[in-house]
């Protein structure tokens, strides 16, 4: 009983300062990251009040760990990495080597032994993904160029992490007194291993997992679908660790690629977001519960030092690599100011190291404290990164300026109309068919996954999911579209028009309803125009009935007008023929 009591404890505490902070930190227009690192200083053993079990938060936080990278392996897509291979392979490779050598003269400076300074290094070199896509989101970069190779730059780092995770265990295990050919040999097994683990998920994984998928999909159960994703995340993460003696963050990395490559990404994502986003945040709580100020006080160097290498080291070499690649300043600067901040995978790495006996406490520190101010810093500078270029232009580069701005200023190759279209049913159907004829290539959103494989074999694109779902209108392009058309038959659009709405005010919204009650509903969640199959039937009746009565064409108008003024109460019809509303 009083190990229950701790764990709700634990969970009350953790969730209510991290809700607090991150609100308060969100106000000030600062990461919620940030939030919840202070939240875990508050709870945690080396401040006054009250205190939340460690290790219990511990356990908690390996979950969000296996679904952070869950998720990572979702968002991998391999083709939008092959696009930007020529600067993101080199530049990232470039960039941790130099991060991982500052890191390791920090280390070393500290008098830490070469390991640690080794795997500190490793863990300052690498950016938070969460804090990255949040920046370039907000900054309206995320589809442009630079933030393209931003994005590949940081899946190539992740990538790098996971193996690191893979291969230090067995390095750390096999460097006793076998020298280096047990070393050898335990990397050697260790590699063997993973290329094992890979090979089972791909080959085995790629036919079991969307085949369970699709059937749990097939019984229309929103829980059972959550709960199959969670299922999957944990089985592959503990069956890679029992089975493969691989860490769980691959194991879950692999189990995310997998369903990423499946029909059900979209869907998979939008219903993990929930679960990854609550047990992440208890990830970064229990990171804060790290921080021991009097420790702090005693080692301030170490982390003033830490703090120049991820806010100087690292974007100063990513600046350098991306201009000698010839990519424009604006590029240069906003893939170098956004990796100036460490996250998730830092802590992760330094987690394993303390785990393994070779990080002292004292790297913990001063990675907590760097992660609070870069994570801090990191909108500030990224909002001048224009600024930046501009002045490095004008004294370095004066005939290369306008070259720069013509490039960054080029077109992504985006369509000039984005429509999407929710719900693929006769309406729909017919709706896309019309969009298409006129040019405009619209996005379908269904529910119905042999729907959704049938339009992508006819090149329409078509995201299978649950459209009340923000990440599958995110996946949608809502946020560039022009307007969205719900279609959907007998589904709530309120919600899907709120949702849509929240993240494109702009939208123009046709909405479709059964009944008239229904109209206020959708009016109220955002929608500009909304045509009733009741009002459609009665106009449709009124116009074929007066036509059987030899009424003229003016008199079918008219008495159109008077029966929609009835249901919309558009006020007294005029006299004379007037245009249909809508």
């Amino acid at each position: 009983m009083p190990h229950e009591l701790d764990l709700i404890l634990t969970l009350t505490g953790g969730f209510t300062a991290a809700l607090a902070f991150g609100f308060i930190t969100q106000r000030l227009r600062l990461s919620p990251i940030v939030g919840y690192l202070l939240a875990g200083i508050l709870v945690g053993p080396f401040t006054p009040g009250f205190v939340a079990d460690k290790g219990l938060a511990d356990q908690l936080a390996e979950i969000g760990v296996i679904l952070l990278m869950f998720g990572v392996g979702m968002q991998f897509h391999v083709r939008e990495l092959l696009a930007v291979r020529k600067v993101a392979v080199p530049g990232a490779l470039i960039q941790i080597a130099v991060a991982t050598a500052l890191g390791v003269v920090v280390g070393r400076a500290a008098g830490w032994t070469w390991a640690a300074s080794v795997v500190f290094g490793i863990a300052i070199s690498v950016a938070s993904t969460v804090v990255l896509t949040r920046v370039l989101s907000d900054s309206h970069v995320l589809h442009t160029p630079a933030g393209h190779l931003a994005i590949g730059w940081l899946v190539l780092e992740d990538v790098f992490t996971v193996l690191v995770l893979v291969l230090l265990p067995a390095l750390v295990g096999g460097g006793g007194d076998a020298g280096a050919t047990g070393i050898a040999l335990s990397v050697g097994l260790a590699v063997l291993k993973l290329a094992g683990l890979v090979a089972f998920v791909f080959i085995v994984g790629q036919r079991v997992i969307p085949a369970l998928l699709g059937y749990v999909a097939k019984t229309g159960s929103r829980e059972l679908f959550t709960l199959t994703v969670l299922v999957v995340a944990l089985g592959v993460a503990v069956g890679s660790a029992k089975l493969f003696g691989s860490s769980m963050a691959l194991g879950a990395f692999l189990g995310g690629l997998v369903v990423g490559q499946s029909d059900f990404s979209s869907r998979a994502a939008s219903e993990a977001l929930p679960m990854r986003d609550a047990f992440a945040v208890l990830f970064f709580v229990s990171v804060g519960m790290l921080f021991d100020p009097t420790q702090f006080v005693a080692s301030w160097p170490v982390a003033v030092a830490t703090l120049g290498v991820v806010l100087i080291g690292k974007p100063l070499a990513a600046l350098l690599v991306v201009v000698v690649l010839r990519r424009p300043l604006q590029t240069a600067f906003a893939v170098a100011l956004s990796l100036a901040q460490i996250g998730e995978f830092s802590f992760i790495l330094a987690t394993l190291g303390r785990q393994l006996g070779i990080v002292p406490d004292e790297a913990s520190q001063a990675l907590v404290v760097a992660s609070i101010v870069s994570i801090t810093l990191n909108p500030l500078l990224f909002s001048i990164r224009d600024r930046l270029a501009r002045s490095t232009s004008a004294l370095f580069l004066r005939r290369g300026a306008a070259a720069d701005a013509v490039a960054e200023a080029a077109p992504v190759d985006e369509p000039a109309h984005r429509t999407v279209v929710v719900g693929y049913g006769p309406v729909g159907r017919t709706l896309t068919r019309l969009l298409r004829e006129n040019g405009i290539e619209p996005t379908v959103v269904e529910l119905n996954l042999d729907t959704v494989k049938q339009l992508q074999d006819q090149g329409i694109r078509a995201i299978y999911g649950d459209a009340t779902q923000r990440e599958i209108l995110d996946r949608a392009g809502v946020g560039k579209a022009d307007s969205l058309l719900f279609t959907s038959a007998g589904a709530p659009g309120d919600g899907v028009i709120e949702q849509a709405k929240g993240i494109n005010p702009r939208l123009f919204v046709l909405a479709r309803a059964f009944y008239l009650r229904e109209v206020a509903a959708l009016k109220k969640a955002g929608a500009d125009v909304v045509v009733t199959g009741e009002a459609e039937v009665a106009f449709s009746m009124t116009e074929r009935l007066l036509v059987r009565l030899g009424a003229t064409a003016e008199q079918v108008e008219r008495e159109r007008e008077r029966v929609r003024s009835e249901f919309f109460g558009t006020g007294t019809p005029e006299p004379h023929p007037a245009t249909p509303a809508g």
